[in-house]
Order: C-alpha cells, then structure tokens, then sequence
C-alpha cells in the first residue's frame, strides 16, 4: 500500500505551525513558530498582531516542515488547514497557503476543525477504542464532545462563558503573572492548599456545562476587597490563592466529565487543549477516573500545532471529505450538538 503524506497548517490563533504526518501516526515534522513574546506586553493576544506575524512565518515554516519530514512537495498527498475556530484574520493565512500549495501541486485540499485537531491529537501516541469522549480544554473553549466512531464529533456541553484557560490567563493577571498564565498557577497551586473555597458553578444541576464567570469574579472580589482594607493577599497568600483558584476549576472539569461519562458510556476518554497540559489536571484524571481508557496527549501536542490538525486530517482523507479552492476560514466553527441528527 502506498504511503501518504498530509502536509498540515495550523494558525488559528498565536502559533504559526506546519507539519507532516506519515500515513496515520508518523509525525515526520511539527514546526511551530511561537508568538507567545510578542502577545506577552499585552497580556493577551492582539490579532492583528497575530496576522501579521502568521505572515511572515508562514513560507519559513513550511521549508522547515518539509526539510525536517525529509520530503519534497511533490512527495504530499494532501493538504489539511484549520478553516475554524479561532481570529478570522489569523485563520485566512494558514486557508490562503494551503489552498495556494494545494492548486499549485494538484492535491486535495481538506479543511478540519481546531477542536477535532485537539481531539485526535491522542491518535498519535495512542490507540483510541469507540466510542470516545473528548474533555477539549483550552483559552478559548471547554467542552465534552461524544465521539460515537472516527469523525463523528457530537458535542454533549460546553462553557457558558469563560473558557477554562481564559478563567486562568484573567486570574493570572490580578496576580501579577506572566501570559500566559497557565503554567505559573500551576505551579504556585502545588504549593499551597484550597484555603478559599471558591464556587464550583453548576455542580448541583445536572447538566453537563461549564461555567467560570463567576468564580473568576469571585476572585477577583476577593482580591480587591482585600486591598481596600489594605491587606495584599497577592503578596502574602499566593500559593494558596492559586491552590484555591485550581482547585475550583478542576473540580469542575473532573466532575462534569463524570457526568459525561455516566450519561454515556465511553471506552475511552481523551483530554486535549492547551489546558490539558496542566499537571493538575492530569494528577487528578489518573487517580479519580477509572473503567476508562484515558489519553492525555504529551506536552507537544497539547497547545496549538499542525500536528494535531494533520491526525485530525487523515480521518477525513480516508473518507475522501475534501474542499475546494472556495474554501474559507470559518472563525465560529462548532460541532454539532449531542441531538442534532445527520
């Protein structure tokens, strides 16, 4: 059987990537080209500087992609682009390249959805048994999607305002952290202990959504009041500020993965996103999830990366599901929900 080669982009947000995947689980490249210094100042990431920045990283990626994958353009078969979600702007760059790459060599064009590209992130390090339910856990999106076969992505709930890692990078700056902020709680929470109780939202309800709104605000309430009595909690108590913070969030997501998993019955759980990189995070799915096959993705592949987007592809190259040279960038792209029937 011949092999095939999906040349990948991802630039949905502040990464410019552009890997190579050997049939289904070779990853021969996964360049990445990090914004994360030049969003830092911000705080957070500006999206016409991320456009810009995709622009002119974008060719330098793809060379370097192709040379460390040692192949030659005319060795790919496919090319896969993140067409959604994420800044629209960001997005058109990586859909402009590949679309040109592909009617350059007349090869087929497949577009993928980031959140998919997470999901089969795992597919590369693991066997993923069906069906499979996905904790997807990133700065911009926290959801739990059903996956009844390979491609068949159904969304059983998602966050009704901040994303998990959004919830963090917030926190983080009335904490005085460096964004993104993510790592740095992480660790400051393995010093400290959940003194604080902060709300765990949605606990009681039964539905299996996500909410971080408030206890982001509880937070920072918390801190300002503090503050106007003239006490500086930030100086004196941040592990355990941290702790407590964490502590809430991860309660949430194990628990409404629980129920998730209760409501349908998977073989295997996959966690993936940016967020999934939280050691935290993984502590707690290795000692309170049992009866299921759990994949975590290693560290590389957690964040945004063409990887991901390429294993994703594959998926949709054996189903010949290809888009034409119209194909634009989608960034409000979503699953289908759990109910809605193809």
């Amino acid at each position: 059987m011949k092999d095939t080669y999906i040349l990948a982009f991802e630039s949905s947000c502040d990464e410019t990537s552009v890997a190579v995947l050997k049939n289904d689980k070779e990853l021969l490249s996964n360049v990445i080209a990090s914004q994360v210094n030049s969003h830092k100042r911000f705080g957070g990431v500006v999206p016409e500087v991320a456009s810009r920045h995709h622009v002119e990283q974008i060719t330098i990626c793809i060379e370097a992609a192709l040379e460390e994958a040692a192949v030659t353009a005319d060795d790919i078969t496919a090319v896969a682009v993140t067409e959604g979600p994420g800044l629209v702007g960001a997005l058109l760059i990586g859909v402009m390249a590949a679309k040109a790459f592909a009617w350059v060599h007349k090869i087929p064009l497949i577009p993928v959805n980031h959140m998919a590209g997470h999901l089969m992130a795992a597919s590369l390090v693991d066997e993923i048994e069906y069906p499979a339910m996905a904790l997807l856990v990133s700065g911009g999106h926290t959801e739990l999607v059903y996956v009844a076969s390979e491609g068949d992505y159904r969304k059983v709930g998602e966050t009704r305002d901040d994303a998990a890692g959004e919830a963090y990078d917030k926190v983080g700056r009335v904490m005085g952290l460096t964004y993104p902020s993510g790592k740095p709680i992480d660790e400051l929470a393995h010093q400290g202990e959940d003194t604080y109780k902060f709300p765990r939202a949605m606990m009681t309800t039964g539905e299996i959504e996500f909410s971080f709104s408030g206890l982001k605000s509880a937070f920072i309430n918390l801190v300002h009041n503090a503050e106007q009595k003239g006490e500086d909690l930030v100086a004196t108590d941040k592990a355990n500020l941290a702790a407590s913070f964490q502590a809430a969030v991860l309660d949430v997501l194990i628990g409404k993965t629980k129920l998730a998993l209760e409501k349908y019955p998977v073989k295997t759980l996959i966690v993936g996103g940016g967020v999934s990189a939280n050691q935290g995070l993984r502590e707690r799915l290795a000692t309170e999830i049992q009866d299921v096959k759990v994949i975590v993705p290693p560290l590389r592949l957690c964040g945004d990366n063409a990887g991901m987007i390429a294993a994703a592809a594959y998926v949709e190259l054996e189903k010949q599901h290809f888009a034409g040279l119209k194909l634009n960038a989608h960034p409000s792209l979503v699953f289908d929900d759990m109910e809605v029937k193809s």
